[in-house]
């Protein structure tokens, strides 16, 4: 299978946007510059290389920085050094960072020709997954760019040819590289070489002005030293991409945990935590001493007190009952019958035939215990999900986090044996999957499988094959990288039987998966990772088995099986979460797996005659046609453009310098810069006719009749880039008032929506803090997205006036000239028993258009008519509370 990448996707492109407009008005250009290079025998010759160039002044650039910023609601630079120009990028784990600086790439080659590019990364799994996402996206990137040219590598000290053709192509090149390789003078980048005609490698690098890309720059260049060795790199600017920044250079665009999370950009993050208080069937009891006048024992138990389970020492005689002293059920026949106090053979009976010696504990969990009740919760989650998620077309996979490769494969006696997590693992599998709530998962999945065969541990080797532990930072995890990254889409499909995965530092960044539903921390000794490297492992939104996007918090929920309670858990996640600089307006939402609810369908209601009546006014599919007047259109474009269109003259940084040949080096002094306008044609003026067909889908004459009559065309051969991107801001914009007034649609004959897959009758799983509980409704409880839908379920359930009321599942939709849309509820109005009503209600905070985002008001628009097409008899309406809509009866 192969992974799906989208290119609407509006936070991206907002990201995107955010850096391409920094240089607006730059007009394309590329240059040759001449290197100067001495081969091994002294002799010197002349060699051409392409280089990356900006024309922009600071002034202008300082003008479209801060545009950005505003429209981003960000803080403004107020000065820029154009000889040290940085941008950052804040992005949180798992929202497609990588996708956003490859796709600016090719942004910024198709709209200015920069060319040459270097992805500066921190370790050896971020690198080679950077690699795996530009093998991935090859097709994609390919197909969205017109199959444009262009070359990437990982860096490689032993194949320095590559420095050779990085700096004489004129293709877009793109060199991933790791800070390790070039900081140090050792490093052999920063020494002639043979390889590369005698010059150094960071020379030939230097000379075609890179625009840098830190992937992480929090990791890359934290030290003095670091950033003395980017500087080496000659960058045009460097564009900096992370979720933590340290340090933050022009901020050009934010989106931070808490964005991420309210846009449901990320998976939900839900805490199963073992509790040692609570992990056990059996009452904690402690014997800790005792007396022999009167025989009495000294205990420590675990009482009920304000809400909270707390443990206290309780000095008990025979007789005694601990379920009084607890009031704690748990307790139950844990009646004292005797306290025998011989020395050397102490021990506490109860009624029940349980005995306790002195110092021991029932009820205590050790370490290994804590450990095997985790591993077996999260077997357990897997296959909840899964029997749910298989139907979907979704595969689950589950992370374990360890801290010793001993603790899964040990080599005593120097033979491989199994560690103890394979031995929990296999125990407490073959227990659940034999329940009979996973019978159907058995037999679809499992029968024919080999435990070996559905979990692996990704770990480094030594060249005997052994497997050893590491930091995730050295050479021995080079292969490690290379099997779980080349293996990325073949553990998504169906057919691969591994699910469960093993690892420790080598998963701890640069590796994802988005179908990962489970992280499980089994780390015994405390974790120099932080929760938010873990974690971040399995935040992206899963894909199903064609390799889309499955969007919602009712399917992207990643568990995280703690050793802790998940309030801990939520306070040291936030804790970190602020610790990067992120301020929360309210706390991050961390979901107790208690907190969860079925929600199941109500065949009473579903099955209703009133039911059925009102699906069956809203079933029909409809198709819709955009009619207008495309005359009317073109006039109107001429008109704007030639009132609005005002572009002045292409102007460009003219640089000199005198340029000294040492042995050593070549030197640049006495620079010298000067500004002027471009005077003479001696560019490729760019096809607009067929770019602004491309982008507006307009007949090819319709553009031309525009192009002909607008009075000043003149502007185009000035700057055409800047006019082209005038002329379609407007076009767009009388196209998109269109829509609201020219889209029709009609009814598809024999064509509707199935009610039975529109309402899935399998197991809806959702969080009680989203639920309104309804007698009304086709299901028990109703899934609110808002506020107002909320206060609209309880005014629904208090009104006699209403008989029947369904939430409109994420199914059923309305195909719009701007995506698809689904309204919120279909509703059964009974009007004091005079007539039924029937009603579609989309819910909004405003029932003014001017307060609501175009976007929104297309797709109500488009829905009214819709609706219109279905049934006289079917009213569509937004309103914003229950009051607005009873005025509407």
């Amino acid at each position: 299978m192969k992974i799906q990448f989208y290119d609407d996707l509006d936070y991206q492109l907002e990201a995107i946007d955010s850096i391409v407009d920094i240089f607006h008005s730059q007009k394309i250009e590329s240059t040759i510059f001449g290197m100067q290079k001495t081969n091994i025998v002294g002799s010197e010759e002349s060699e051409k290389g392409v280089r990356n160039n900006l024309l922009l002044n600071e002034d202008k650039l300082l003008e479209n920085i801060q545009k950005i910023q505003k429209r981003n609601n960000l803080e403004l630079s107020t000065t820029i050094d154009k000889e040290n120009l940085n941008f950052s990028v804040e992005m949180e784990t798992g929202t497609g960072k990588t996708y956003v600086f490859l796709r600016t790439i090719f942004e910024l080659n198709k709209k200015y020709n920069f060319k040459k590019f270097i992805i500066v990364v921190p370790s050896i799994a971020i690198k080679e997954g950077t690699k795996k996402n530009l093998d991935i996206t090859k097709e994609h990137f390919s197909a969205l760019y017109d199959n444009v040219p262009y070359n990437y590598f990982i860096y490689n000290s032993n194949k320095l040819t590559q420095i050779n053709e990085f700096a004489r192509s004129n293709n877009i090149e793109i060199m991933i590289i790791n800070i390790d390789a070039f900081n140090k003078d050792i490093n052999k980048i920063n020494k002639k070489q043979e390889a590369t005609l005698g010059e150094k490698p960071i020379n030939l690098i230097a000379g075609t002005n890179p625009i840098v890309i830190i992937d992480e720059p929090q990791s890359v260049d934290s030290t003095q030293k670091a950033k003395d060795s980017m500087k080496t790199l000659n960058s045009l600017f460097i564009l900096r991409y992370s979720a933590t920044h340290k340090e933050k250079y022009n901020l050009m665009y934010k989106l931070d945990a808490v964005d991420a999370y309210e846009k449901k950009l990320v998976k939900q993050i839900e805490v199963a935590s073992i509790k040692l208080s609570d992990t056990s069937n059996l009452p904690y009891i402690k014997f800790i001493s005792y007396k022999e006048k009167p025989i009495s024992a000294k205990i420590e138990i675990e009482v009920l007190k304000t809400g909270k389970v707390q443990r206290k020492t309780q000095n008990i005689k025979g007789n005694d009952d601990l379920f009084e002293i607890t009031k704690r059920d748990i307790y139950n026949e844990y009646l004292v019958r005797e306290i025998y106090i011989e020395e050397g053979h102490e021990y506490i009976e109860f009624v029940n035939g349980k005995v306790l010696r002195l110092g021991e504990t029932i009820g205590e969990i050790d370490k290994e215990k804590s450990q095997f009740l985790q591993l077996k919760k999260t077997i357990e989650e897997h296959l909840e999900k899964e029997k749910i998620y298989l139907k979907k077309g979704i595969k689950v996979l589950s992370l374990f986090f360890i801290d010793k490769v001993a603790n899964y494969r040990n080599y005593e006696n120097k033979t491989s044996q199994k560690g103890k997590f394979v031995r929990f693992f296999e125990k407490s599998f073959n227990e659940l999957i034999n329940k009979p709530k996973f019978k159907e998962l058995k037999e679809s999945v499992y029968n024919n499988l080999n435990l070996d065969e559905i979990h692996d541990g990704y770990f480094s080797q030594d060249n005997k094959g052994k497997l050893k532990d590491t930091k995730g930072n050295s050479k021995a995890d080079e292969t490690t990288y290379e099997k779980i990254m080349k293996n990325k889409e073949k553990l998504l499909s169906l057919e691969e039987p591994l699910r469960f995965i093993f690892s420790h530092s080598a998963l701890k960044e640069g590796w994802d998966n988005p179908n990962v539903f489970q992280i499980c921390t089994l780390n015994e000794t405390k974790s120099i990772m932080k929760k938010r490297q873990e974690i971040g492992r399995g935040l992206r939104i899963c894909v199903d088995k064609n390799g889309n996007r499955v969007y919602g918090f009712d399917i992207n929920r990643l568990t995280v099986i703690a050793n802790e309670s998940y309030e801990d858990f939520a306070k040291k996640l936030q804790k970190e979460y602020e610790e990067d600089g992120i301020k929360f307006a309210k706390k991050i939402k961390i979901e107790n797996t208690s907190d969860r609810e079925n929600v199941e369908l109500k065949k009473e209601v579903f099955l209703s005659k009133e039911f059925l009546n009102l699906w069956d006014k809203i079933k029909d599919k409809t198709i819709y046609k955009i009619k207008f007047d495309v005359n009317e259109l073109i006039e109107k474009c001429i008109k704007r453009v030639d009132n609005e269109v005002q572009i002045s003259t292409i102007r460009y940084e003219y640089e000199k310098a005198k340029i000294d040949i040492k042995k050593d080096e070549i030197d640049i002094s006495n620079r010298e810069n000067k500004t002027e306008e471009f005077a003479t044609l001696d560019f490729k003026l760019p096809n607009i006719v067929n770019i602004l067909q491309e982008e507006t889908n307009l007949k090819r004459e319709d553009i031309i009749k525009i192009l002909i009559e607008i009075q000043n065309l003149n502007y185009f051969k000035k700057n055409p880039e800047r006019f082209i991107e005038e002329v379609l801001k407007i076009i767009k914009e009388e196209m998109n008032k269109i829509i609201i007034d020219g889209v029709k649609y009609e009814k598809i004959q024999n064509s509707e929506y199935s009610l039975q897959e529109i309402f899935d009758k399998s197991e809806i799983v959702a969080y009680m803090r989203n639920l309104k509980k309804s007698q009304k409704s086709v299901y028990d409880f109703i899934i609110c997205d808002s506020e107002v839908e909320k206060k609209f379920v309880d005014e629904f359930n208090k009104s006699k006036n209403i008989k029947l009321f369904a939430k409109l599942p994420p199914k059923f939709r309305i195909n719009t000239p701007v995506g698809f849309y689904n309204p919120d509820f279909a509703i059964v109005v009974d009007v004091d028993g005079e007539e039924k009503l029937y009603f579609v209600l989309e819910s909004k905070g405003s029932e003014n258009q001017e307060e609501r985002r175009a976007k929104e008001n297309y797709k109500i628009n488009c829905a009214k008519h819709h609706f219109n097409a279905l049934s006289n008899d079917l009213k569509y309406v937004v309103k914003k509370d229950f009051k607005s809509f009873k005025e509407s009866w």
